[in-house]
């Protein structure tokens, strides 16, 4: 073997190794929405805390918010479940990824039922809008950005679960769904974040 040849070699081994080293540009892609997003939610966040009892007039959070415990288990244990789906795909076991992957999607529904009897029960019981007060504004607003987040998310997680019912979800799919699972763990977290503000320090 001359050596213009033996440095080809070397030079393809090099290539091949970095390119198993270099991060997957879903998961760079999905790292970068991540932190924009948690800009954004930092932003509702501090405008929640700075203007806790600053209200004029009621209702007072004390007064009209229920914690929701279940819901906000349900929501956490989806977290569980959408890591057992990927995991499942991973060992190729398509059936109970999808198993734990409609559980999921069930969770998540089932916290977005819940919110959604709150705040009917909060506009039309308790006669709290996102213009009666500070508290009313930033309440929806930072509750609400939250929810639409769980909302993309369920789509997402729901056209991926239409693909697997097509057939068209396979174990060499494990990386895209794993990305898609980065971003719903994003949304878990920054729940336990929304709840404490709301629910425990706001109150």
């Amino acid at each position: 073997m001359n050596e213009s040849t033996m440095n080809a070699t070397s030079m393809t081994f090099v290539d091949q190794r970095v390119e198993r080293e270099r991060p997957a540009r879903g998961r760079v892609g999905m790292f970068g929405l991540i932190a924009a997003e948690a800009a954004i939610f930092s932003i509702f966040v501090v405008a929640y805390l700075f203007y806790i009892g600053k209200n004029l007039t009621g209702p007072m959070p004390r007064e009209v918010l229920s914690v929701p415990i279940f819901y906000t288990i349900c929501l956490l244990s989806s977290s569980l479940t959408i890591q057992l789906a990927v995991r499942a795909l991973r060992r190729g076991n398509v059936r109970v990824f999808g198993d734990w992957w409609l559980v999921t999607i069930a969770l998540g529904a089932a916290f977005m039922l819940g919110t959604a009897t709150e705040w009917n029960r909060l506009i039309y019981h308790e006669g709290l809008t996102i213009s009666t007060n500070l508290f009313g504004t930033t309440y929806y607003s930072l509750v609400g950005l939250h929810a639409f987040h769980v909302i993309v998310g369920l789509m997402s997680l729901s056209i991926v679960m239409a693909l697997k019912l097509l057939g068209n979800v396979k174990a060499e799919h494990v990386e895209r769904v794993d990305v898609l699972s980065l971003y719903w763990h994003f949304v878990d977290a920054v729940w336990v974040v929304v709840f404490t503000v709301v629910y425990v320090i706001g109150r």
